[in-house]
């Protein structure tokens, strides 16, 4: 069971993802605050796997709250969950110990997948940063580079290929699914196997191991 904190100044948010992740057998929601204060003062009595955490909030923002979750209670998964989709953020928040980054308007299958990945200690970066980010990077190095330590693209079974192109396209879980006629958890599943195959850390890294193997233009 993955037990996991909220901490939105939003109340209408924290009750919206409260209600998605309790249909869930392997989530469950713990505790939720409004601030970075009143998180850390809740993480005291209350041990948590994972705590989602907005970066604008009143008092303590994300990025305090986050620098002293590291110093008191390094064995708990950050995961930002905000509505900043600029890189400074992004690599601002990383580089200070979260594990992962995903937006408020990302799908419910993104986040439980973002939640599991984080709380399993493997790092995390949603589909629209990582495509983004992706776009940066190649109109500043727009020819193709090989990517010497990844593994070939024929490791890949052809479903995996399938699954990894429409990833590239920016595709959620749960939209791959209605395409390939199959479950979203099945299509967690081929996530996973084609991050162990490829060994790409997060979404972005996929993005451009396809781009580097010509499976995507």
């Amino acid at each position: 069971m993955i037990r996991i904190i909220l901490t939105d100044d939003h109340t209408i948010l924290r009750e919206g993802i409260r209600a998605l992740l309790a249909a869930e057998p392997d989530l469950q929601v713990v505790g939720e605050t409004g601030s970075g204060e009143a998180l850390l003062e809740l993480l005291a009595t209350t041990p948590a796997d994972v705590v989602l955490l907005d970066l604008n909030m009143p008092g303590m923002d994300g990025f305090a709250t986050l620098a002293h979750l590291r110093e008191h209670y390094p064995e708990v998964k950050v995961l930002i969950l905000s509505m900043l989709d600029h890189e400074k953020y992004v690599s601002r928040t990383l580089e200070g110990g979260a594990m992962g980054y995903i937006l408020k308007n990302a799908d419910s299958a993104e986040i439980m997948h973002a939640i599991r990945t984080v709380a399993d200690g493997r790092p995390f970066l949603c589909t629209e940063i990582g495509l983004d980010l992706l776009r940066k990077l190649t109109q500043l190095t727009p020819e193709k580079a090989p990517d010497h330590g990844a593994k070939a693209p024929n490791d890949l079974s052809g479903r995996e290929l399938e699954v990894l192109k429409l990833i590239a396209e920016g595709l959620t879980n749960a939209e791959i699914a209605d395409k390939l006629f199959t479950s979203k958890r099945t299509i967690e599943t081929h996530r996973q196997n084609i991050i162990e195959k490829t060994q790409a850390k997060n979404t972005a890294a996929l993005i451009k191991y396809a781009v580097n193997q010509g499976l995507i233009d």
